[in-house]
């Protein structure tokens, strides 16, 4: 959700993007309060709609925010750091492996889904020693398939790798339905407990939509994160 931050604007209030064009001083402090809320440090990264993978550790990098890590679509970690990334109107995915501790948050946007993001987080979280039948897996808030209007041919394109994404829209037009390709590659992968949040950022004004933005305004994005967490007496693993 964009509540709780200090952005003002059409940024208001917790945008959490450093590469649009609100005041970093803003994002930064916005940051902050999405680490305390997440009880420790949060990477980010910038996403670039591809599949490139970063596994992070509790260090992480300085530039241009304590915790911006580069440019990739998926964070993975086993070391306690939380992971996130940004989206409006793309997919978040979060999954965890609670017995092998092992997060990883994933930016599924059109293009990256497509390509393989989904699975190229899961297997590089199973190189860290998750499984995929422990894992569980939650689908954020994005556009959904009665929203997402796209040409013929792109719906097509994107169906012919990811069936279950092939859609229409409420008014009977092409579109696509990413959370639920999203779901179904994740089936395919393995996971086998997947949680989806049926809210669409296109028409609920609680969350960023780049989509909504027709007059080609700019817009803020909020994150998908997700972070090991001790575990209570008597549990193995945990998470938030």
């Amino acid at each position: 959700m964009r509540d709780g931050g200090v952005s003002v604007g059409t940024y208001a209030s917790l945008n959490l993007g450093l590469h649009v064009a609100d005041d970093p001083a803003h994002v930064v402090v916005n940051r902050r309060l999405l680490e305390e809320w997440a009880g420790g440090t949060v990477a980010f990264a910038t996403q670039r709609h591809g599949v490139e993978v970063a596994v992070v550790d509790p260090v992480v990098g300085t530039d241009p925010a304590p915790t911006s890590v580069g440019e990739f679509d998926a964070l993975v970690s086993a070391t306690g750091a939380g992971v996130a990334i940004l989206v409006a109107d793309c997919v978040p995915v979060l999954i965890a492996d609670p017995v092998a501790g092992v997060v990883g948050a994933v930016h599924a946007g059109r293009a990256g889904l497509a390509a393989g993001v989904v699975q190229e987080a899961v297997a590089a979280m199973v190189r860290l020693g998750a499984r995929p039948d422990r894992m569980r897996a939650a689908i954020g808030p994005s556009v959904c398939g009665e929203c997402y209007e796209v040409p013929a041919e792109l719906r097509a394109e994107v169906s012919a790798v990811v069936p279950a994404a092939w859609a229409r829209t409420s008014w009977g037009t092409p579109s696509l339905d990413l959370p639920a390709g999203v779901a179904a590659t994740l089936a395919v992968a393995g996971v086998r407990s997947v949680e989806r949040v049926a809210i669409c950022t296109l028409t609920d004004e609680r969350f960023y939509s780049h989509r909504a933005q027709r007059d080609g305004g700019a817009t803020g994005r909020f994150a998908g994160v997700i972070r090991r967490t001790p575990p209570d007496p008597g549990r193995v693993g945990g998470d938030r």
